[in-house]
């Protein structure tokens, strides 16, 4: 297993190689938290900075997301684009799966 370095600051304007977001257990075991990682270039080598989003509970029916950039957006071009993403995804599963209403034989 490689360990990855960290960047401790990102700029705005500087290009990323991607950014994801997804739930993972928070430090010190204290719940799910939805965090979102970008990846950035430090000294040669790819670097993550990670942002905790708060709660993954927060987040329910959000879906991981993935957005490779290969070093054509900035960071705040993949903030944006992640902000977009993340309030389309949003779906109500037991609506969706017509739950509601279901009565069980």
């Amino acid at each position: 297993m490689k360990i990855v370095p960290i960047a401790n600051t990102i700029f705005g304007n500087e290009k990323a190689w991607g950014l994801g977001e997804m739930h993972e257990q928070s430090p010190g075991s204290r719940g799910f938290h939805r965090y979102q990682v970008i990846t950035v270039l430090r000294d040669g080598e790819l670097a993550e900075f990670r942002k905790d989003l708060g709660l993954a509970s927060l987040y329910k029916g959000i879906n991981p997301i993935a957005i490779p950039s290969l070093w054509e957006h900035t960071v705040d071009e993949l903030f944006f684009l992640a902000d977009q993403l993340r309030g389309q995804s949003q779906i109500d599963v037991k609506d969706f799966l017509s739950l509601e209403s279901f009565k069980p034989a």
